[in-house]
């Protein structure tokens, strides 16, 4: 796990202890966080034993519900984002895992060495197949400890009711982060890629840390990280933004955006857009519903080979806020996509937009501000 203590939390010389409670452990744990997960797993928890029950009926041989979902749920609403929290690992470790126990259960008679042997062959199995889950050793364990219940429904047991719980864990919690606004399955980020099809690396990554960094830094670490390589990559970029936006955030997109912005209708043909892009010398159009709301962009990217008849195409375009920090737009402007940044007012309606044209001459202005007033400084101090 990242786990990056916060400064409050560090005792100083000389003084008191302090007690903080509910203290975020991990990355962005916040107490809103946490009672949300913990009503994700009630309902959760609830939700599958009631199920299973209406499945299973009144059977006093048969579990309803097994003690590693409960662990399962932690992972699942607490910490959705963890590679060890997603469907298949829940689903696959959990199934997988109490296959595993069943199968030592039945061939080692001596219960102290089936119990480690289960849970070591159960991270062994996950591993593997990729669906490393941490209850999955105690859905092993209880395969092997489990008693007469679970012995009698021997190869059974992985799949009734371990499985049938798994999979109504996942559905419901599907539901209930899609309802919370939450993502889930989290998606790892897209790692970054030349869209021109060329042997250089993207412009982002010319300059500043690359993967070959990321997998020497880890490796130095030599620890087992909760945390996808690509969440990581993602996260040291945000954090390279977020110090620049700090550094270089006084000018907003309203100070630099272009106001006179040149948009067509949506019902507008191919021909004039191409038209218009070239009279202004531009390389993107928003493109405005019957409302005057933004509805997407035209480059002519999007008008290759689009005959005179046909419908505008309309991409998806990047947009902004005017009071949005100008060098936030940064990431987009640089992605080898996108060549302008529309900028919306809270109605939806443009306002602006400013292109890489428009942020590239923002910067050189901004360094070669701050390098005549190092200079100054330099002079005031006998430099």
């Amino acid at each position: 796990m990242i786990v990056p203590p916060p400064p409050d939390d560090v005792q100083k010389p000389g003084s008191s202890p302090r007690f903080k409670l509910f203290s975020p452990i991990l990355a962005g744990a916040t107490l809103k966080e946490r009672l949300i997960g913990c009503l994700g797993a009630l309902i959760g928890i609830c939700l599958t034993g009631l199920v299973c029950g209406f499945i299973f009926g009144d059977d006093p041989q048969l579990p309803l519900i097994v003690a590693p979902i409960g662990a399962s749920a932690v992972l699942l609403f607490a910490v959705p984002a963890s590679p060890l929290a997603q469907p298949w690992s829940i689903i696959g470790g959990n199934t997988i895992s109490a296959l595993i126990g069943v199968t030592v259960s039945y061939f080692v008679k001596d219960q102290m060495v089936a119990i480690g042997l289960a849970v070591a062959l159960a991270i062994l199995a996950m591993s593997l197949t990729l669906s490393l889950h941490p209850p999955g050793g105690a859905a092993a364990l209880t395969a092997v400890i489990g008693g007469a219940a679970i012995a009698r429904a021997g190869f059974w047991f992985p799949f009734i009711p371990v499985a049938i719980n798994s999979l109504i864990l996942v559905g419901l919690g599907i539901v209930f982060h899609r309802m919370a606004r939450r993502q889930y399955p989290h998606r790892p980020a897209v790692a970054l890629v030349n869209t021109h099809e060329t042997a250089d690396p993207p412009p982002a990554l010319r300059v500043g840390f690359n993967s070959e960094d990321i997998d020497l830094a880890i490796a130095r670490l030599n620890e087992t990280l909760d945390v996808s390589r690509a969440d990581i990559d993602a996260l040291l970029r945000e954090v390279e933004l977020q110090a620049l936006i700090r550094q270089r955030g006084e000018l907003t997109c309203a100070d630099i955006m272009s106001r006179d912005v040149v948009t067509v209708p949506a019902d507008t043909t191919p021909d004039h857009a191409r038209y218009l892009l070239l009279k202004h010398d531009i390389r993107t159009l928003p493109v405005l519903d019957e409302n005057g709301k933004l509805q997407g962009t035209v480059g002519l990217r999007e008008l290759a080979g689009k005959e005179a008849g046909s419908k505008l195409p309309i991409a998806v375009a990047a947009n902004a806020n005017p009071s949005d920090p100008a060098i936030s737009l940064l990431p987009r402007l640089t992605d080898g996509m996108t060549h302008a940044v529309v900028i919306l007012d809270d109605d939806e309606k443009v306002v602006g937009i400013i292109s890489q044209t428009d942020l590239l001459a923002t910067l050189a202005k901004s360094i070669s501000q701050n390098g005549a007033s190092e200079i100054m400084r330099g002079h005031g101090q006998g430099i």
